[in-house]
């Protein structure tokens, strides 16, 4: 048995990279390690065979060393969609790297995010981007994922939208054309564990999507449909749409930022033709989203 090391694996997407690592062959299968800040949030993950839920401070880099010893695998996926890019989406991947490149670790995937670019137009994008160069720079055959927005069962997307049609008559909605291509979240857990059997995977970036793109409107509105909370939808022009991002930065927990508004100005869709690597077939949004969106 193998030992794996999940950075972040107690989240929604590190949730089914788990499960899928203790449910390989018994001839392939890992002894997991997955730290936390507060052991109580996760114990649902103790219950797993194999899995150890430990409470440590990951950016502690006496910590990482630790964590990381007698490890075949890390899988980095700590990711924040507001508050400090730089701490967690630079520093913490770079001393990731470090930490494993030190340890001798021989296996390490990076879950990033698709559209990352140095000069994309939010710090949301380049802080991914920066990331990936800090993995790359200390652990040159990491394997990256850039997977689309992911959506599943307890997602924060179509959830979100779906709270919110529930309780709001009309929705004033920042940047409807926007385009995404969601992917579905035990896909991109099929492709991050199936590109443990790939050698050839090392030292390469993948990005992954659905196989549909959709606007942001479509996807509001598909998701009305779907929770029975169709409502008039009011695409907002980019001022207006900067200005309502502006007002939900002072809401606690608001689901928008004035930086998630310059994300959405770049297409989150793959280049034409692609949507998974290893053979994987992408699947629709429409065969997913009725089992946790259909009003009950």
């Amino acid at each position: 048995m193998k030992n794996a090391l999940l950075i972040g694996g107690t989240g929604f997407l590190g949730n089914a990279i788990a499960r899928r690592l203790v449910c390989r062959p018994a001839s392939a299968d890992f002894r997991l390690t997955l730290p936390t800040r507060r052991r109580e949030r996760a114990k649902h993950l103790a219950m797993l065979p194999t899995a150890s839920v430990v409470e440590a401070d990951v950016h502690d880099e006496a910590t990482l060393a630790r964590l990381m010893t007698g490890q075949d695998l890390v899988i980095s996926l700590v990711g924040i969609l507001k508050g400090n890019f730089q701490r967690t989406h630079v520093e913490l991947p770079g001393k990731i790297a470090r930490a494993a490149a030190q340890a001798g670790v021989p296996r390490l995937i990076h879950i990033s995010a698709l559209a990352a670019a140095a000069d994309a137009p939010s710090n949301y994008l380049r802080s991914k981007a920066a990331g990936e160069a800090a993995m790359k720079a200390a652990y040159p055959e990491v394997t990256i994922f850039q997977p689309s927005v992911i959506f599943g069962q307890g997602d924060s997307f179509l959830t979100l939208f779906a709270g919110l049609l529930a309780l709001a008559p009309v929705v004033p909605l920042a940047c409807p054309g926007a385009r995404f291509q969601p992917v579905w979240l035990e896909d991109v857990a099929a492709a991050v564990v199936a590109s443990l059997d790939r050698p050839e995977s090392k030292g390469q970036t993948y990005p992954l999507c659905g196989p549909r793109e959709y606007t942001l409107r479509e996807l509001v509105a598909y998701t009305g449909k779907l929770s029975g909370h169709l409502r008039p939808i009011i695409g907002l022009p980019l001022a207006l749409s900067y200005l309502q991002a502006f007002m939900m930065e002072f809401v606690p927990g608001g689901p928008m930022t004035r930086d998630n508004v310059r994300s959405m100005q770049l297409p989150n869709v793959c280049p034409a033709g692609c949507t998974l690597p290893f053979g994987l077939s992408a699947t629709p949004l429409e065969a997913i989203a009725p089992g946790y969106l259909a009003a009950g």
